[in-house]
Order: C-alpha cells, then sequence, then structure tokens
C-alpha cells in the first residue's frame, strides 16, 4: 500500500492534483526511459495551483522508475513539507525548483538533468549551436549559468534566475541542462529535444568541421517552432497541436511499458 493511502481524506489529493501527480509521475518514467536520469538524483517538480505556491518533486532516494502519482512529495518553497511522507527532499533540488517558480508564473514544470551529452555542452566554451533544426528551437532561447558549486547555497538563487531571465531553457555551466514548461509535456519535450540537440552537436563536432545555418533561417525556425500562432505568408502552414499530441503518444507509451505510474 503506498504513502497516500495513510493520509487523512482531508488531505487527500483534488482530481487537478491528482492529474497533476500522474502528469508529473509520467515524466519521470519518461526520462528513465529515455536513459536521461542520474540514479536518484536531479529533479523534476510541478506547481499546484493556488495562492500558497506549493510543489511536487521527487522523494528523495527513489530511482525515477519508482516514482509514483502518490510517493511525490509537497513541498512549499521554503522547502517544509506540507503532507506527511517518509521520504526527504534532495536539498539542491529544492534551491534551484524553488528559485524559479517563485519568480517565473510561466514555469508550471521545471526539469533539470546532469546527462552525459548535456554535461559535455555545458562544458563548451560556446555552448549550444544552432547546428541542426533541432537544436534551432533554442536559438535565442537558451540561457547560461556559471558554475559555483553544488546548489546548496540559497543566495545562489537570486543569480541562477537573473541568468535564466525569461528563457524556457538554461545550461548550467560545468553541471546541467534546465527547461520550464507551461505544463509537464511542454517542459519534457523541450528537454528531450534539448538533450537530443547536445547529442547531435557533439557528434557533429567529432566528425569535423561544422556547418551553421544564416541567422535570420535560425531565427524564423525558432519562431516556427515556438510561436505557431503568428501571423504568415501566403502558403505557410502551422502546426498548433504538435506539443499535446506528442504527450499524448508519450502516455500511451507509459500505459503500455508502465501503467503503475499513476498508482
Amino acid at each position: 500500500m503506498t504513502e497516500i493511502s495513510h493520509m487523512n481524506l482531508s488531505n487527500a489529493p483534488t482530481n487537478v492534483e491528482q492529474h497533476l501527480r500522474e502528469e508529473l509521475a509520467a515524466c519521470y518514467r519518461l526520462i528513465a526511459h529515455f536513459r536521461m536520469t542520474d540514479l536518484i538524483f536531479t529533479h523534476i517538480s510541478v506547481r499546484l495551483p493556488g495562492p500558497e505556491h506549493h510543489f511536487l518533486i521527487n522523494p528523495y532516494g527513489l530511482l525515477f522508475e519508482e516514482i509514483t502519482a502518490s510517493n511525490l512529495v509537497k513541498i512549499d518553497l521554503d522547502g517544509n513539507a506540507v503532507e506527511a511522507s517518509p521520504y526527504p527532499v534532495n536539498p539542491a533540488g529544492f534551491v534551484i525548483h524553488s528559485a524559479i517558480h517563485g519568480a517565473r508564473d510561466d514555469a508550471q514544470c521545471v526539469l533539470h538533468t546532469h546527462t552525459k551529452a548535456g554535461c559535455a555542452v555545458a562544458a563548451l566554451k560556446d555552448g549550444l549551436l544552432p547546428i541542426n533544426q533541432i537544436s534551432m528551437q533554442f536559438y535565442g532561447r537558451v540561457a547560461y549559468h556559471d558554475y559555483e558549486g553544488i546548489a546548496l547555497d540559497l543566495d545562489e538563487q537570486r543569480r541562477l534566475v537573473e541568468d535564466m531571465g525569461d528563457n524556457f531553457a538554461l545550461i548550467l555551466r560545468n553541471h546541467g541542462l534546465l527547461t520550464v514548461g507551461q505544463s509537464v509535456g511542454e517542459a519534457f519535450l523541450r528537454m528531450f529535444y534539448l538533450e537530443k540537440s547536445c547529442e547531435i552537436q557533439l557528434a557533429a563536432q567529432a566528425s569535423g568541421e561544422v556547418l551553421l545555418p544564416p541567422a535570420t533561417v535560425c531565427a524564423h525556425t525558432e519562431q516556427q517552432f515556438n510561436n505557431p500562432g503568428r501571423s504568415t505568408k501566403e502558403g505557410e502552414l502551422k502546426d498548433p497541436d504538435a506539443v499535446s499530441m506528442a504527450w499524448a503518444a508519450l502516455l500511451r507509451l507509459l500505459d503500455r511499458i508502465a501503467p503503475d505510474y499513476k498508482d
């Protein structure tokens, strides 16, 4: 029996919270499925509705493949658990995620990884290059934060938020990757393609001199990805439902291979 089943009825999640719990648990399982984990480390969080600024985050000590909707931990912006849980919260996860949730109303979900490709690009002086169509969705949309050590210093929160600005992707120098989204699905898909962008870049750089498209083409492609509602010229098509369709397909995948994420 899971921990949440022992809570008082008054602490049972609302329909909205249960939906967000299932979405976040799905995200953890997908990060595991696509091999973007770092054992029990790194974190994904989602903000719950309401003025309390509560959010859900992973129970520290569990592998991502063990995370379910019911064992996620609910905490406030000060890192305090607001409901009983047998699990602690990773302090570095609290420092990074609470800073962004507290500063960005659009950051419904915050996702952080330590992948090989992501950490490698985070160590490159030039950072992420618009080397491929996939990476062009991040053109002008990715920020950088210099490494200050393990994120345990609350004073770093201010600098992290300032460096990120209003971008939806952040490369933590000598550390890893971070994306935000107005939904769990949006944050996941941004991370999926940020990770793929890093993999493509490293493969290309290892093969020879890279070719970068003109800045005007990169900027146009970024808008095609991130502003599907923009005015378009005659004959230009739009694809406004891509994120929701891709996320629905990923949830169908989980329903087949790991349906217990909803437990």
